[in-house]
């Protein structure tokens, strides 16, 4: 309950900063309107199941964001290698057989983008750009795989030309991997993960 009150509380000084930067444009109550549609959409918490099967690739996804922290473009891209190589062992045996194909999408989408990382240790915001995606995919790891550690889902709304981007974060400290020293702490923590 805590955790909604606190994510409305945040939505709503944005939304309020929205407004205030659009001025009395005629697209400023539909944006709030979806934005607020958006929001009401995300639960504020949910459970996964204790899982081991993907901690080494929450630990080197988490070594890589917080390379992107420190705007550290050359060890991001040693930290994308590690996470390919995690995700290229990852046992697709182990898991049911039902979600084995979707599984097997959603590491071929995460091997691609950490194989971007990994190679474009002079380009941060190509890395930055497939971290983004990367996310996502390792959500969507999680949700089927389980976790071994409670993880937040961090949006900041103002990344990517203010359509927004969220990372998986080990703390609820923000600390902003997409745009780093120049806004460290932009963002705002959307769903907590928790194991079951």
């Amino acid at each position: 309950m805590i955790m909604l009150f606190l994510a409305l509380v945040s939505w709503g000084a944005n939304a309020q900063m929205d407004h205030a930067k659009m001025g009395n444009s005629g697209n400023s109550h539909s944006n709030m309107n979806s934005k607020m549609t958006e929001k009401a959409t995300v639960a504020s918490s949910i459970k996964v199941e204790h899982s081991l099967s993907v901690t080494a690739i929450i630990d080197n996804y988490l070594a890589l964001k917080n390379a992107l922290v420190d705007d550290n473009s050359k060890k991001a891209a040693s930290s994308g290698k590690m996470l390919l190589d995690a995700l290229r062992k990852f046992d697709l045996s182990g898991q049911p057989e039902s979600k084995q194909k979707e599984l097997k999408d959603i590491l071929d989408d995460a091997k691609e983008n950490a194989e971007h990382i990994s190679e474009n240790g002079d380009k941060m915001d190509h890395q930055r750009e497939h971290f983004e995606i990367l996310g996502s995919d390792l959500k969507d790891l999680i949700f089927i795989t389980g976790a071994d550690r409670t993880l937040y889902l961090i949006n900041c709304p103002t990344y990517n030309n203010n359509k927004g981007g969220k990372w998986l974060s080990e703390s609820k400290e923000v600390k902003n991997p997409f745009l780093g020293s120049k806004m460290l702490k932009c963002g705002s923590i959307v769903q907590e993960i928790t194991i079951k």
